[in-house]
């Protein structure tokens, strides 16, 4: 198995960079998917946030309300910490889980935004960043997304630099081009990483005998 963690800023195209991916055939382990998951109503992890903030953070129906929560951690370092310490852990057990399921040559794809910000590059065999100008990020936040350009500078200046990204990078992919030329690019990662995957469970199969 091959662990390679995925990140780029926001707007870079990620999502679209892991969706190529599982065409050409890799496991996708989607933190924020599984971030959603492990608060939903019923769940300890929803249990453990009330208990954190009080039910002013549930909707009517009992769910999450993610804005209000959202507008509680993003304005106090403490706060967001302590809603981490509750999170964090419940999505690593969810993916060691979801990840242990998987075949023993399988490129697996932690999809994580803020790999970069929290240090995780140590967890994965190799690291993917996608990567665009920060002009680019700005024009799709602006015009695809809908944020007011303000909203989009604060949004990105919370997340770690460019610079910071690529730093961590095994593998770079540049986003600021045509689909048929990231349809390319992708599929040239996906060999080496197909590749490197084969060659890992040969590794283990032979220090096995």
């Amino acid at each position: 198995m091959l662990k390679v963690g995925l990140t780029g800023g926001i707007g870079a195209g990620k999502s679209e960079v892991s969706r190529l991916l599982v065409e050409c055939g890799a496991v996708l382990i989607d933190a924020d998917r599984i971030a959603r998951e492990v608060v939903a109503p019923g769940t300890p992890g929803l249990a453990a946030v009330v208990e954190t903030f009080g039910a002013d953070v549930l909707t009517p129906d009992g769910g999450l309300d993610r804005p209000k929560l959202g507008s509680i951690v993003f304005a106090d370092p403490e706060k967001l910490a302590a809603l981490n310490a509750i999170v964090h852990p419940l999505v690593g057990a969810r993916s060691r889980e979801l990840e242990n399921g998987t075949a023993e040559d399988s490129v697996v794809i932690h999809d994580v935004p803020l790999l970069t910000e929290n240090g995780l590059a140590p967890l994965y065999d190799l690291v993917v960043v996608v990567d665009t100008p920060p002009e680019t990020q700005l024009d799709r936040l602006v015009r695809l997304r809908g944020m007011t350009e303000e909203d989009a500078r604060a949004r990105m200046a919370a997340q770690a630099t460019r610079d910071q990204r690529l730093a961590i990078a095994d593998i770079v992919i540049d986003n600021d081009v045509p689909l048929e030329d990231l349809r390319r690019r992708v599929r040239d990662v996906w060999a080496d990483l197909a590749h490197r995957a084969h060659t890992t469970r040969e590794r283990s199969e032979h220090s096995q005998e």
